[in-house]
């Protein structure tokens, strides 16, 4: 009972959004994630703490102008997020994308060991789910289930609207494995804390943070190769999608070589979110228990 009480308020608000003009929604969408930013003041203040750590040269100002500028965009997000499946095929992906880089999905693949989508939780992370699938590159996203079912169901449906799939993190590392012995590309989001127990430590923003070695261990262990992408947001409701020559890590399975790279690949994931500051998930406790973090 408790979920369906959660979930009719949301589909119901999902939707009247849905019906909206695409412009008119992303609008809202910033204005609710301004909004946002009062309603959830720890949120703010994880986002100014995380910022004010990362940069420590940034002015007072500065910080809470990017904080502003970080809900906007995670409304942004939500309604991109609630209307994933409204877009028209091919059709759409030349209208509102630009895409560098597809290239190198193809050379990955074309070695015949799947590839994995190094990425984070930066701008439209989702479009991956559309991108790719659109453009006939047999795609897998990791992610997380929701707590509540039907909302779970409700956006597996808009993830896999193209013809993705998702590879729920539950038992995680042996569908990734099954999904690149296919040869297909399996989307990572690589940015979040992990519990200490089924983690490394490695550096990001210049401070240690908790990160999973899994995507490590199986790359070095199979040689699959690695394309880091990412999707911009432009101010015209456009998206930058940038995506990067494909690497390989170092066949070192000893600890120090897990930790090495997953370090590298977390390096990646710092370097595109310096690209556009503002666009990554400053909200989220990504530095969680370390010494000198906010409790």
């Amino acid at each position: 009972m408790r979920y369906w009480l959660e979930y009719i308020p949301f589909i119901t608000i999902a939707s009247i959004l849905r019906l909206l003009p695409r412009g008119v929604a992303l609008a809202l969408g910033r204005r609710l994630g301004a909004i946002a930013r009062h309603l959830q003041p720890r949120r703010a203040k994880i986002a100014d703490d995380n910022l004010r750590h990362a940069f420590p040269d940034m002015s007072t100002k500065e910080r809470e102008d990017l904080v502003k500028r970080v809900f906007s965009d995670l409304g942004r997000g939500f309604i991109e997020m609630l209307r994933l499946d409204q877009f028209d095929g091919k059709k759409d992906l030349e209208k509102f994308f630009t895409i560098e880089g597809i290239e190198h999905v193809h050379e990955a693949l074309a070695l015949g060991r799947g590839c994995v989508l190094l990425t984070g939780h930066l701008g439209f992370w989702e479009a991956g789910n559309y991108v790719f699938p659109v453009l006939g590159i047999p795609t897998g996203i990791v992610a997380k289930p929701m707590k509540n079912p039907l909302v779970d169901s409700y956006f597996r449906r808009m993830r896999e609207a193209y013809g993705g799939y998702i590879i729920d993190t539950h038992k995680g590392a042996r569908r990734i494995v099954k999904a690149l012995q296919n040869n297909h590309a399996v989307g990572i989001l690589m940015d979040q804390h992990m519990p200490r127990s089924q983690a490394v430590r490695v550096p990001f923003f210049g401070r240690p943070a908790y990160t999973t070695p899994i995507i490590a261990q199986l790359a070095m262990k199979n040689q699959v190769p690695i394309v880091a992408a990412f999707a911009y947001r432009n101010p015209d409701n456009t998206y930058r999608a940038k995506i990067s020559p494909m690497f390989f890590l170092e066949k070192d399975l000893s600890n120090e070589g897990i930790v090495s790279n997953t370090a590298l690949m977390t390096k990646v994931i710092e370097d595109g979110i310096r690209e556009d500051v503002s666009q990554w998930f400053w909200v989220h406790r990504r530095w969680k228990h370390m010494k000198n973090d906010d409790k």
